[in-house]
């Protein structure tokens, strides 16, 4: 399969996607998508990076892997292609923004490129599944390469935001330099973990934004009206 990474992030990752290891991942992908049906389409496996470049990286947020259902996943974590019914975790995510933000206005879409466009890199840990099979390219050895991507980032640039949700993303985060950059943790969106209290009222994307603004940097605009 062919790199069809963005040239800035080429270059930001040089050294990685020179490795053996990376040569070998595109090749497994290559057969996964020639011998099952795999999500995202191929030329949406680097969706984040394309949408989000490494220099206007603002926020991270880090998920597992793609949705494994037909036309859902479109390269973003939580993100589904417009007219696709808005699976539960995110149906979560909007209302605790609706709710952090004051809003009266649900967002009637789950496509949220308009956050990657702004400088929010939605990363999951694996960037391939196959159809109906969650975590079933978890041996690709995806992980090496997007701890690569989250490990850069906190090394070269200061004052990014990592939204870290539930265990699975606070594991995938946890060399990331705290005193250069916020950090901010909660339960999982999902509806099992949000009924247990772990998730509504985070207040992650208001605080998100006071600390962007702290920083001199314009703030995200959650809610796309």
């Amino acid at each position: 399969m062919q790199l069809q990474l963005n040239s800035e992030w080429q270059a930001i990752l040089a050294k990685e996607i020179q490795k053996s290891y990376f040569g070998e991942l595109l090749n497994s992908v290559d057969l996964e998508y020639q011998n099952h049906i795999c999500y995202p389409p191929k030329e949406m496996i680097f969706a984040a990076f394309d949408y989000c470049s490494f220099s206007n990286t603002k926020v991270v947020v880090i998920g597992q892997d793609p949705y494994h259902g037909k036309g859902e996943a479109n390269g973003l974590c939580f993100s589904v292609n417009d007219g696709v019914k808005i699976p539960p975790s995110l149906r979560n995510i909007h209302r605790e923004l609706v709710d952090d933000l004051d809003s009266i206005f649900i967002p009637n879409s789950g496509n949220l490129t308009s956050w990657a466009n702004q400088g929010v890199l939605l990363l999951n840990a694996g960037l391939t599944v196959r159809e109906d099979v969650p975590n079933s390219h978890q041996y690709l050895k995806w992980n090496l390469f997007t701890d690569a991507v989250i490990q850069k980032l906190s090394d070269k640039k200061e004052g990014l935001v990592f939204l870290l949700w539930g265990n699975f993303a606070q594991k995938k985060g946890v060399k990331i330099n705290r005193e250069k950059h916020l950090v901010l943790e909660s339960g999982h969106p999902s509806p099992l973990s949000a009924n247990q209290g772990k998730w509504f009222g985070n207040k992650h994307f208001s605080k998100t934004n006071a600390y962007l603004e702290s920083k001199g940097v314009e703030p995200i605009q959650w809610l796309d009206l």
